[in-house]
């Protein structure tokens, strides 16, 4: 795992961009999987900057989010396809058709996993997965569990994810409590992994995913036995790294 430790979120998010950048021009068909939350949201800003530049296109780019709330279309303003929209798509010259979020209206759950997991491969695979990690150490919405459940699926969310989004929604009753996400296995089966944290609240959840044992308790522990993972944090986040003598 290569760290790249940061002075700040702004630095986080140039360093970020750089690494996705980097794989688009080498690769300018490249698979990407791409995360929602506060953390990439500085990184897709450099990114359209690049491609209002002309010095970045994603014109030829296919993208496959990590997930997306049960429950939820395409068109709420809560949801993850939404998201995307507002926060990259709109902004730069992909291919509507050349994206793919999971319907969080789907009338068979099961069959919207299967097809995800179906699609991703029909690509051959992700050259470049972002991700974020929870407080809890989940990633996509991989919560801590007793196994790594490998296929995309529908989870359960936990409390402690539910209390972390509330802040979007209205009121907490309204964060709904089923996502689907993609699994462990077509994330770890991904060429390259770009994992990126900001803020002290994030410091034990990136000690535990670097630094402690490999168990589906922190599920982001299992990017330990990936050949080539970027982490790019801040050192607010990368706080309990640095204690250990991990990172200078």
């Amino acid at each position: 795992m290569r760290i790249y430790r940061e002075k700040d979120y702004e630095a986080m998010s140039l360093r970020a961009a750089q690494v996705m950048a980097a794989e688009i021009i080498h690769r300018p068909n490249c698979v990407l999987g791409l995360a929602t939350g506060s953390t990439p949201i500085g990184m897709y800003k450099r990114l359209i900057e690049l491609n209002k530049e002309g010095k970045l296109s994603f014109k030829e780019v296919r993208t496959v989010n990590l997930d997306e709330y049960k429950g939820l279309s395409p068109e709420h303003d809560q949801g993850y396809r939404y998201f995307m929209q507002k926060q990259l798509f709109d902004h730069v010259d992909i291919l509507p058709e050349n994206t793919r979020v999971p319907d969080g209206l789907a009338s068979d759950p099961d069959g919207e996993c299967t097809g995800y997991d179906a699609y991703i491969r029909s690509l051959g695979g992700i050259d470049l997965q972002l991700l974020g990690v929870g407080h809890n150490g989940h990633i996509g919405f991989n919560e801590p569990g007793d196994v790594f459940v490998k296929p995309t699926h529908v989870v359960d969310l936990t409390e402690r994810t539910i209390d972390a989004n509330a802040r979007f929604f209205a009121t907490r009753d309204d964060v709904p409590k089923q996502a689907f996400t993609m699994g462990i296995g077509p994330i770890m089966a991904a060429k390259k992994i770009l994992l990126i944290a900001s803020g002290e609240e994030k410091a034990e959840a990136v000690y535990n995913t670097v630094c402690g044992p490999i168990n589906p308790h922190c599920p982001g522990s299992i990017l330990q036995l990936h050949s080539d993972v970027v982490l790019v944090a801040d050192e607010a986040a990368l706080s309990k790294v640095i204690a250990a003598g991990v990172v200078k």
